[in-house]
């Protein structure tokens, strides 16, 4: 996974940047596409945790089963 560090120009935004980025978002979208823009942005970002909480729980999945096959491996081999 990223960390914050790993993206430097991140770590140095501030609070200026910060509105000056949303002014031109405002200008460029208009105030009634905001919601709309924020809205859409929630749900997608909702839909990726989701994927990657899914991925996660597959990946311990295979683990585990992978640790199981090796235990009653070595438990048959002794």
């Amino acid at each position: 996974m990223y960390q914050l560090m790993d993206l430097p120009f991140l770590v140095s935004i501030g609070g200026w940047e910060v509105l000056l980025i949303f002014l031109v978002v405002l200008l460029l979208f208009g105030a009634k596409r905001l919601p709309e823009l924020a809205k859409g942005l929630g749900k997608g970002i909702r839909e990726f945790k989701g994927a990657v909480e899914g991925f996660e729980k597959e990946l311990d999945d295979v683990t585990d089963s992978v640790e199981k096959s090796q235990e009653s491996d070595n438990k048959s081999i002794d």
